[in-house]
């Protein structure tokens, strides 16, 4: 099955709230056709590519963006717009896997794609509504104390202070669910509408004079002292390429693909809430994101709707009734919206790694492959896009850091991934319980 059409119509973004609600206009490019020569052919359109795209034509580069749907319509436009600071794993566990000094490279890049997204918006005049705060919320008790240690951690050891532990009471009162016992709140991260943000890149990218085409499938890359891209009906030859195609590269690359895998998210919107409503919910208009492995994650929209997000799949297609699914972890989060209307629904392709942290390699000296963002994209895969264009352009030092980083393949290749990796999920979702 094709990850590409299994769920999706080539040409046309999801039935989203993001879609119905984007104040970019969603231009249309057209497909890419016949012989195009460019210094820097991109394969993706979402965060990476299109930041990837901005920072080389802003220095200069001719770029050329191929996207096989629309601008946008894969995980970059779908996401629950979460803006995370540092990496998805935490410093402790960073700290063992690379050590002291790197793991502290590694934050203080994380926090830089934080910066990068509130840079972007602010300078550009993006209308990716940026809004401070996050609550990590902890369904369990026992976690609180090591919440509350490691936010003393980041305090004293990485000099990062604007995070702190929040009791009982206060997550009760921030958010209005009986199913927390305490966490942390970090002001540094926030969360923003992703689609908007993602048309946003592409109008800055088109500005500098990127070429976009969509609708433009690259079937094959041929790799040589100048890369030949093909899609149905054109050939781009380049000096380099970059491939920030995540959860959609399919089989492209197969080195990539063993060790970057998709897997399904699901998100809903509810019908508008009153104001009482929204503000019995969340508090602040912090966005939460709580202590599962499979994170329940949710947050109010400007138009007093709340978005709520989680569970997974692992085979190509959305399960038919994706407002049933997600409501009923929403309902266990909030019993009080139990009749409340469902107005969107929708499904994305995310990619994941087997150690949680993102991908970045060099597949050739001209060719540079950046995915895996698993669930912590929005941000890192903004600066991500942009380490890919400083690489190229003889800045390495943040690529090369990223890219040392061990990312184990899945046991049993591309083949034995899924089935392994359900099992593994059923485990994690039993421990939830426990």
């Amino acid at each position: 099955m094709d990850i590409l059409t299994a769920n999706d119509t080539i040409g046309k973004h999801p039935n989203s709230w993001y879609a119905a609600t984007a104040s970019t206009p969603v231009s249309e490019h057209q497909s890419a056709e016949g012989q195009v020569h460019c210094d820097v052919c991109i394969v993706g359109g979402g965060f990476t590519g299109l930041s990837a795209a901005f920072h080389l034509a802003d220095r200069g580069y001719d770029v050329v963006l191929l996207e096989a749907n629309r601008i946008g319509s894969g995980a970059s436009g779908r996401n629950g717009g979460q803006v995370g600071m540092g990496q998805r794993v935490e410093q402790d566990a960073l700290e063992k896997m690379v050590g002291q000094d790197r793991a502290r490279a590694l934050w203080t890049i994380g926090s830089d794609a934080v910066a990068l997204v509130k840079t972007l918006i602010e300078d550009n005049g993006i209308d990716g509504r940026f809004v401070p705060g996050i609550i990590h919320a902890d369904h369990r008790k026992r976690y609180v104390r090591d919440s509350h240690d490691y936010a003393k951690k980041l305090q004293d050891e990485y000099d990062y202070d604007l995070i702190r532990g929040i009791d009982q009471d206060e997550m009760r009162h921030l958010v209005g669910s009986p199913a927390y016992y305490g966490g942390v709140l970090d002001m540094g991260g926030g969360h923003i509408h992703p689609l908007s943000f993602a048309l946003g890149l592409a109008q800055l990218a088109t500005a500098r004079g990127v070429r976009i085409f969509e609708r433009s499938r690259v079937n094959t890359i041929e790799p040589s002292g100048r890369p030949l891209v093909k899609t149905d009906k054109a050939d781009i030859c380049a000096d380099h390429i970059i491939l920030a195609c995540n959860g959609y590269l399919g089989n492209l690359d197969g080195r990539v693909a063993a060790r970057v895998m998709p897997i399904n998210n699901f998100v809903v919107a509810t019908e508008t809430l009153s104001e009482a409503t929204a503000e019995g919910l969340i508090r602040q208009n912090y966005a939460v994101a709580d202590s599962k492995f499979v994170v329940n994650y949710f947050r109010l929209t400007h138009d007093r709707r709340l978005l709520f997000g989680g569970d997974e799949s692992y085979g190509y297609r959305f399960p038919d009734d994706i407002a049933k699914k997600i409501r009923k972890p929403m309902v266990q989060i909030y019993p009080q919206l139990k009749d409340t209307k469902i107005d969107y629904a929708w499904g994305g392709t995310l990619g994941i790694t087997m150690n949680r942290m993102p991908h970045f390699e060099r597949r050739a000296n001209n060719i540079l492959s950046v995915s895996g963002y698993s669930g912590h994209g929005v941000a890192m895969a903004t600066l991500g896009g942009k380490m890919a264009a400083d690489a190229i352009c003889g800045q390495a030092e943040r690529f090369d850091i990223m890219a040392d980083v061990p990312t184990p393949k899945f046991p049993g290749g591309v083949a034995m991934r899924w089935p392994l990796l359900v099992l593994a999920m059923v485990w994690y979702s039993l421990r939830d319980r426990l």
